[in-house]
């Protein structure tokens, strides 16, 4: 990812970009074949510092580029962006280094993707407190949490695809988007040598909602990542101690407390997630331009465009790693779910309630009676049910038991994993194809 934003990079995707243009216009019988010739051959990508050294002259980093490049090529540089104006050749470099990060991004969320499916699987039947609020809910399953989490990294996935695919655009369509110095038709060949397609309507720039989708879409698969780092610190407090993260051999936890062993990973993902959020705030801010455009956007997207792309290629490895050595503690995860003296079965016992024919409120506050005191007193809460003549006139103890059969409450968990199959099976079916199909 370093690669595909750093500066050799970008200065090779602009001479592309010219070196399509130059031989589109060959194609349309505007520039000879043997200058275009001569241009393929003999342009090649300046050095970084070439073009830092003229733009201090020029005061202007594509005309430099320009200079730079037409500097090796002789006569037949002239024609090198002929017909152009700047935002031709560097909006439409964008796309082809949006492109290259853009499937970097894609199989970072399949190796997370296929990391979640098999950990899903794998505690499928792992016993677990769901909690609300932070207090105990109802009873679940850690692998029916990560399936949760396989679904929304898939549409995450689904949502990065789609914006890519609104930034496959050229545009060589001059100063005002009217082709005043060019054709629509060197647009179109250049474009398709690009593999891209034109900009149907373009200004000065590609309109710049394309770019917003897109760091929105990064964005957003950065919430994700943070929900689940987080999830992931929650269940590693002192407290719960339910999930660890890898802890290599040698590895300190901190400079003064050996015993430590903190979630510095997961810590780290929420962290950087803040910082493609934030890109993805400037991205919506540079949409509106001055009439055909200002730079306003330029300086802005120099840095969020790869600061987001590094910043979640970055996450989507570590997240990778986090779930693939991530240890899970199943007999810590059921004594903390039976720690709540029975409480996560209070929904079943009303229910229970309400099919022999009680109201519902009377049934609630029978029921919250008991849970009351056994929250405040730490009692079993199946005792004191078992205890309150008004419950045991209406339920007899073996449908007092049913309700809280553990097996009988997650009976229909499988549901899920069901589900999480066939998106597994959809997953391997894609395996090797391109991201732009």
């Amino acid at each position: 990812m370093k690669r595909v934003w750093s500066e050799e990079s970008r200065l090779a995707r602009w001479l592309e970009v010219e070196l399509a243009a130059v031989e589109a216009w060959a194609e349309v019988g505007v520039v000879p074949a043997d200058a275009a010739a001569q241009v393929r051959e003999r342009a090649k990508p300046p050095s970084p510092e070439r073009v830092a050294e003229i733009e201090q002259r020029t005061q202007h980093d594509l005309a430099a580029f320009v200079d730079a490049v037409a500097e090796d090529v002789g006569p037949a540089g002239r024609w090198l962006h002929y017909g152009l104006t700047s935002s031709d050749v560097v909006d439409t470099a964008t796309a082809l280094q949006v492109r290259e990060a853009g499937a970097l991004i894609v199989a970072g969320l399949d190796a997370a993707l296929e990391a979640v499916i098999r950990r899903a699987e794998e505690h499928r039947k792992t016993v677990t407190a769901g909690r609300t609020h932070g207090v105990h809910a109802e009873p679940t399953t850690f692998g029916a949490k990560l399936a949760g989490w396989a679904f929304e990294l898939e549409r995450d996935r689904e949502r990065v695809v789609t914006a890519l695919a609104g930034m496959r655009v050229g545009k060589l369509a001059g100063a005002v988007g009217t082709y005043g110095g060019g054709d629509p038709e060197v647009e179109r060949i250049a474009c398709e040598r690009l593999g891209l397609v034109p900009e149907v309507v373009s200004t000065q720039v590609v309109p710049r909602d394309r770019h917003a989708e897109l760091l929105a879409a990064l964005a957003v698969t950065a919430a994700s990542l943070e929900r689940f780092a987080t999830e992931v610190r929650h269940l590693a407090r002192t407290e719960l101690r339910e999930v660890q993260e890898p802890f290599r051999g040698g590895q300190k936890g901190s400079s003064a407390m050996p015993h430590k062993r903190n979630p510095v990973v997961a810590e780290r993902i929420c962290g950087l997630a803040r910082v493609v959020r934030a890109a993805a705030v400037v991205a919506l801010e540079n949409v509106a331009l001055w009439h055909e455009r200002d730079i306003s956007h330029s300086s802005a997207e120099r840095i969020v465009l790869p600061d987001a792309f590094l910043a979640l290629d970055y996450m989507l490895d570590r997240f990778a790693w986090l779930v693939e050595g991530l240890v899970v503690d199943a007999a810590r995860m059921r004594r903390n779910l039976e720690s709540s003296h029975g409480l996560v079965f209070s929904q079943r016992v009303l229910l229970a309630l309400v099919a022999v024919g009680l109201a519902r409120d009377e049934a609630y506050r029978l029921v919250q009676r008991s849970a009351l005191a056994a929250w405040d007193e730490e009692r079993d809460f199946r005792e004191l049910l078992a205890g309150d003549a008004e419950v045991t006139a209406r339920l007899d103890p073996d449908e007092l038991a049913e309700a809280f059969d553990l097996g009988r409450a997650l009976e229909h968990v499988d549901v899920l994993f069901e589900r999480l199959a066939a998106l597994s099976d959809r997953t391997a079916d894609r395996k090797g194809e391109p991201v732009h199909a």
